[in-house]
């Protein structure tokens, strides 16, 4: 069950028109519109540029008595829309409609083109009845311009032990963005909607801290679980909000180990998709919920969401129906019993959510984390064996190695595209200086496989220890096999002393070549090669202290050193202290706020500070997360802007 719309294209990126449809305060302008087209038909459609199906596929035409559909290109003449044949526009005073519906937004400049083939007594309605007000629009000449939608949702909750605080940054100032503003939307677990309210971003580089706990007091809330809307007025340069999430909480009971939940994750990918991968089967003493946030503005049928192991067509759907922007709890086990870590499933989604997050539940404490889109529009690449004559290691996916004599770190490979039959990898591991010390040949692992890689199995690793390094997974093909370039992995940390732990998952990226290979290396701004750095750190309040991971990852030999800079800004976006870090190629370093900065830079910043890690010479991959004082502790990879 399938919703039959347009999201996102990797050709040609996210489909407004959906978003501009599907926002949560067009929905009642939407439905009153058909209501109307129902009492005031025959209806004639005008359809200029194909959006009559996708509004239809979202609000029903059901109840309206069409009299033909029409369009001016000669080339869509008798294509099949909404069951009938498109005829040519010049025919429409023939049907004897009522009403016409122009199927387009900025509708006004497409009737005056229509006025001489109209009859007078047509009644014309359109799109433009489900328009926003023009102030919380970032261009209103041009409604469907991507920067009017810069949106996405967020997984926000608040109860008596558990909180959620988001975090992001006047980024839009870079790219020459003006007066900012936030246009916030908080709806409840039935998808009702707690609170809406606007926050101003400040000055360039002002960071937005959303605490659930204040959200709550301020609009006097009972205990809430749903999703937070954001939408983005000024943007500028691009459309993507992102942000980074942590949740956090009270330990469930006193006894030990009382270790208090604390985990974070990032922004959601806001384009809804057909499928995702990449969610993890509970280990033993685990509790895997799933959480399927609605992001539509109608209802998601019984059994159009479903689940199945990795490589098993055997599928099992949810049989309630969830409520438009509403959020449901499912317990993986009672939809799939008997899996276990390290099998892994895949979320038949049906385009209804943007990706989902799932939560591990174990003797009290939670982790937080995300699945991934899988994609549907990839092929093996012949080309990735050739290419390693030209790109080396090529494709590569860096995470941490943390300290192993404190933690333990697991590595799950996961398919994330239809296509993937196998994947033939390799992992290999580097202290922080660069120095390759082990490398471990996965095979070609199957599609349904449940091999995960415990670095406490691979020998060779003792000076990591007490020291650090990281780990990277890349295509290994001379056993034969064939990759995509799309190669994804879940990185697993145990921390031995408190039994907390802490999940993360990414793609694998071409890094720190000037030869291009399609969009590799990728660039924040502009065209490939991105050989640079600029990513966004987050600090944590009291009790906890932030970490951070930089990794220099290399496909070929680079720079033998990074050219790093840390800065630290105040709430205000001013710039407070900077801090040099030199990375050796292939090496990476892991470092704590509170001894990179001392007591004053750290009180400057304040409470709301936040740093930019930024590097002209190098492009570096990073991961974030917070220490707590009784042993928890999270992690995950940080955003770029």
């Amino acid at each position: 069950m399938v919703l039959h719309i347009e999201t996102f294209s990797n050709a040609t990126g996210g489909n407004t028109l959906y978003k501009a449809l599907t926002h949560p305060h067009a929905a009642a302008l939407a439905r009153a519109l058909v209501k109307t087209l129902a009492a005031q038909g025959p209806v004639a459609i005008f359809d200029p540029n194909g959006a009559a199906e996708t509004f239809a596929e979202l609000f029903g035409l059901d109840r309206v008595a069409i009299a033909g559909v029409f369009a001016q290109q000669v080339e869509r003449l008798g294509q099949v829309v909404l069951g009938r044949p498109v005829a040519p526009v010049t025919e429409l005073a023939a049907v004897g409609a009522r009403t016409l519906l122009i199927a387009a937004f900025d509708a006004e400049r497409l009737a005056r083109q229509l006025e001489p083939v109209l009859p007078s007594h047509l009644t014309l309605l359109s799109f433009d009845a489900l328009r926003l007000p023009a102030e919380r629009l970032s261009n209103p000449g041009h409604y469907l311009d991507p920067l009017n939608f810069a949106t996405n949702f967020a997984f926000f909750r608040d109860t008596a032990r558990l909180h959620t605080r988001l975090v992001t940054v006047n980024y839009w100032s870079g790219y020459g963005g003006g007066a900012v503003s936030y246009w916030l939307t908080l709806f409840g677990e039935d998808g009702g909607v707690l609170a809406e309210w606007c926050e101003p971003a400040g000055p360039a580089g002002s960071i937005l801290a959303l605490d659930s706990r204040a959200v709550r007091a301020r609009f006097g809330l009972p205990e809430f679980c749903g999703q937070l809307f954001v939408h983005v007025v000024g943007a500028a340069g691009h459309d993507v909000v992102k942000y980074a999430l942590d949740t956090f909480g009270e330990p469930a009971c006193a006894a030990p180990p009382a270790v208090r939940t604390l985990s974070t994750t990032h922004d959601a990918n806001a384009w809804p998709a057909e499928r995702y991968a990449g969610l993890p089967a509970p280990a033993a003493g685990e509790q895997l919920v799933l959480w399927v946030q609605n992001s539509h503005p109608l209802p998601i049928p019984a059994g159009a969401i479903a689940l199945n192991r990795m490589g098993d067509d055997h599928v099992v759907p949810l049989r309630e129906p969830i409520a438009p922007f509403a959020s449901r709890a499912l317990d993986v086990a009672e939809l799939l019993p008997g899996l276990a870590w390290p099998a892994q499933l895949e979320l038949r989604a049906g385009k209804h959510v943007v990706r989902p997050r799932y939560e591990i539940i174990e003797r009290g404490r939670r982790r937080i984390a995300h699945v991934n889109v899988e994609r549907g529009d990839l092929a093996p690449d012949p080309n990735l064996k050739r290419l390693a004559l030209l790109l080396g290691k090529g494709y590569l996916l860096p995470a941490p190695v943390l300290p192993r004599r404190k933690w333990r770190t697991e590595l799950l490979p996961t398919p994330m595209a239809t296509t993937q039959a196998e994947l033939p990898i390799a992992a290999l591991v580097f202290d922080a200086e660069g120095n390759e010390v082990a490398r471990r040949r996965l095979g070609r692992l199957p599609r349904s496989h449940a091999t995960a890689l415990d670095l406490d199995t691979i020998a060779g690793l003792e000076a990591l220890d007490n020291g650090y390094g990281h780990i990277e997974l890349v295509y290994d093909l001379a056993e034969g096999g064939d990759g995509d370039g799309w190669l994804h992995a879940i990185f697993r940390y145990h921390r031995r002393d408190s039994g907390h732990a802490a999940e993360t998952s990414f793609g694998a990226h071409v890094f720190n070549t000037p030869l291009t290979y399609r969009d590799e290396p990728q660039s924040y701004k502009g065209p490939p090669p991105g050989l640079s750095t600029r990513l966004f750190l987050r600090l944590g309040e009291p009790p906890y202290d932030t970490l951070c991971h930089l990794i220099y990852p290399a496909s070929r030999p680079w720079r033998q050193t990074s050219a790093t800079e840390v800065i630290l800004y105040d709430g205000n976006g001013e710039e407070v202290a900077r801090r040099g870090l030199a990375i050796p190629c292939s090496g990476s370093r892991l470092w704590r706020y509170r001894r990179l900065f001392d007591d004053d830079a750290r009180a400057r910043a304040g409470r709301r500070g936040y740093a930019v890690i930024r590097d002209t010479t190098c492009r570096l991959f990073g991961y974030h997360g917070l220490v707590g004082p009784d042993g928890s502790f999270s992690l995950d990879h940080m955003f770029g802007f």
